[in-house]
């Protein structure tokens, strides 16, 4: 059936390109020097017992060019939203006011730059092992629909192969924009 293989391999295709676009949006947030609400709205913070992302929680603004301003929906959040940036890859210490969490976003020093280029090829890395996992995913599919003799060995192995050069597209992709981003980071 030409139709199941089309519609796995558009269904793999999709999830792999959201796979790229969600680590292209998390660059957003590795900023060289200079504040950025990205930097921090993806921050899970524990709120009464669940994880939330720090956007949920809070208005993020930047008043100055060097500082976030992170203002909570509910000021009893202060503590969790400090913890929590604390213990991200940010390596910042937050300040509050009892209303609000102040970043002071410093200069990027070599070794800062150095770290979040290592923080960007784990990124890459970790998009790519959700892209191997869509292929497998997929790859069971193909096979399932073999053994049901829904597909011949022939389509299977042709399946397979455009698959191959789907992965291979995506990964190149996720490389590139890693490479770009490093680049960013190392030459600022």
């Amino acid at each position: 059936m030409a139709e199941d293989i089309k519609r796995i391999s558009t269904e793999t295709d999709k999830a792999m390109q959201k796979a790229v676009e969600a680590m292209e949006q998390d660059f957003q947030g590795y900023r060289t020097g200079r504040a950025s609400p990205h930097l921090v709205e993806k921050i899970m913070v524990d709120y009464h017992g669940t994880d939330l992302p720090l956007q949920q929680l809070a208005t993020i603004s930047v008043p100055e060019a060097q500082m976030i301003m992170i203002r909570p929906f509910d000021p009893s959040t202060i503590k969790a939203i400090e913890k929590a940036i604390q213990l991200s890859e940010l390596k910042l210490t937050p300040h509050n006011d009892g209303k609000a969490v102040y970043l002071k976003i410093p200069p990027m020093t070599q070794d800062r730059r150095k770290d979040l280029a290592k923080t960007i090829g784990k990124r890459v890395e970790e998009a790519k092992v959700e892209l191997r996992a869509r292929r497998h995913e997929a790859i069971e599919k193909y096979k399932k629909l073999e053994d049901k003799k829904l597909i011949s060995e022939d389509e299977h192995k042709k399946a397979k192969q455009d698959l191959e050069n789907t992965i291979h597209k995506y990964s190149a992709k996720a490389d590139d924009l890693g490479a770009r981003k490093e680049k960013e980071i190392l030459e600022m």
